[in-house]
């Protein structure tokens, strides 16, 4: 009765954010998210980017972290399966690019969860990895980019059941795919021409259970910005630290940060001083 009485009085300041919330797009992964957690609506996305017109996904994850003890982690946007176990996994990218080295290190990943100790390589799943970004970041002109291999000339495609696409919002060149990366960069829930996923949005944004649901999304990426903030001064000390000749290892008790991190800060930031 106490839960229910609290949603009730949560409702009204929802309601308040509303603007707040009709701003959100497909392009912010929190909200990508919570969009594509719905099985139709990510069905829907995938069926488009690849060409499948009859793919039937099992189920789907999102924000999927893969960790291992020892190495850095992933964090897939949207990771899926369909009834014939291939898999399916997206990544966001909205303002930064996906260098080739991170597509390769989040697409070995993904391979190392599908397969099971003393399973033989040959039954590995297909695996297709689509990178969307906001921004045409290869500069071609073009909505999507297919990765492709080949051995020895182009006459003979290197095939590995793995695909990586990258599909970008910029480019508009007509095709259904486009279409649809035009809908993640507006995500407006009076346009239905998405089906499920359009549902899937509409929802969120007009519904009451789906406002309330967006209010919490709202405060996750509050929360996400003030993070980054954090972090974004952590790393401005640990690269002023280093300067003066602190080691990283130090800089890491300092700032309550691991020494890979501090390391990896350094690195992009100032040299430590010889």
């Amino acid at each position: 009765m106490a839960k229910a009485e609290n949603e009730k009085s949560r409702l009204p300041d929802c309601r308040e954010r509303l603007e707040e919330i009709q701003g959100f797009t497909l392009l912010s992964d929190v909200f990508a998210s919570e969009a594509l957690k719905d099985l139709p609506a990510c069905q829907h996305v995938f069926r488009i980017l690849t060409g499948k017109r009859e793919l039937c996904l099992r189920g789907v994850k999102t924000q999927y972290s893969i960790s291992r003890a020892a190495t850095r982690g992933a964090r897939l946007d949207v990771f899926a399966q369909d009834v014939e176990g291939n898999l399916y996994a997206m990544e966001i990218r909205r303002k930064e690019s996906a260098s080739p080295q991170r597509v390769r290190f989040y697409r070995a990943m993904a391979d190392s969860e599908s397969l099971e100790k003393g399973t033989d390589y040959a039954e590995l799943p297909e695996l297709d990895i689509f990178y969307v970004s906001e921004t045409d970041i290869w500069q071609e002109g073009k909505t999507v980019y297919p990765v492709r291999s080949y051995l020895g000339d182009e006459s003979r495609v290197y095939e590995d059941g793995s695909r990586i696409v990258f599909v970008n919002t910029e480019v508009d060149d007509q095709s259904e795919i486009a279409a649809l990366m035009q809908y993640f960069k507006t995500a407006d829930p009076e346009d239905d021409s998405q089906g499920a996923l359009s549902a899937r949005v509409r929802y969120l944004k007009c519904e009451e259970g789906g406002i309330e649901l967006m209010c919490d999304i709202a405060e996750k990426i509050e929360q996400r910005g003030r993070e980054a903030g954090r972090l974004e001064a952590k790393h401005e000390s640990a690269c002023s630290l280093a300067e003066i000749g602190m080691p990283a290892e130090q800089i890491a008790k300092v700032l309550k940060e691991s020494v890979s991190l501090v390391k990896e800060w350094i690195a992009e930031g100032a040299a430590p001083a010889k």
